[in-house]
């Protein structure tokens, strides 16, 4: 019987994708790695000046799409499912070298991966990691390189639980504030 673990999606199963292993004896969490080369674009791509000037703009107006997409974070694909007990997630933090080496951060803070998000219908439970760079220059993330972590942990729940539905997507699909 399986306990947790991960297994490559279908999407990239003739494509070398490595499984997330940890680095060390002692290590917590298993490294990731991207499985397609991705640019992180630079938020201030344009310029810091018209960077501010765009964000800015578009605060007093009702379309704000084109300085939401400026700043919007990337999802990096690692071609990697995972799966676990019902009573534990995967947590996904970032590198601790990303932000001070390549002005990376992991937008969303840290990841948490659901255990029914394993082979759900809508992306087969693809873990993908969300990234902003705040650099002044963009990243290229190679494919194969490291690009966080994943550390299985358990959770409790509260004595009046009261259990919403079941998942009905993928990527932030439990998203109540639609």
């Amino acid at each position: 019987m399986k306990k947790r673990g991960f297994e490559v999606i279908s999407k990239y199963a003739d494509q070398q994708i490595n499984l997330p292993k940890r680095a060390t004896h002692h290590a917590a969490g298993y490294d990731f790695e991207a499985a397609e080369e991705i640019v992180i674009p630079s938020v201030w791509k344009a310029g810091l000046k018209q960077g501010i000037a765009a964000v800015t703009d578009a605060l007093g107006k009702e379309d704000h799409s084109s300085a939401e997409k400026a700043i919007k974070p990337v999802l990096v694909p690692t071609g990697i499912k995972a799966y676990m007990g019902e009573e534990e997630f995967l947590q996904l933090a970032n590198r601790s070298s990303n932000p001070l080496k390549r002005f990376l951060i992991l937008t969303n803070g840290v990841g948490v991966i659901d255990s029914d998000y394993y082979n759900n219908e809508a992306n087969e439970g693809h873990i993908m990691f969300q990234f902003t760079n705040f650099g002044l220059k963009d990243v290229v993330i190679k494919k194969g390189e490291r690009i966080g972590q994943g550390i299985f942990l358990p959770f409790l729940k509260a004595d009046q639980d009261q259990t919403g539905t079941a998942r009905q997507g993928g990527f932030g699909s439990s998203d109540q504030d639609k």
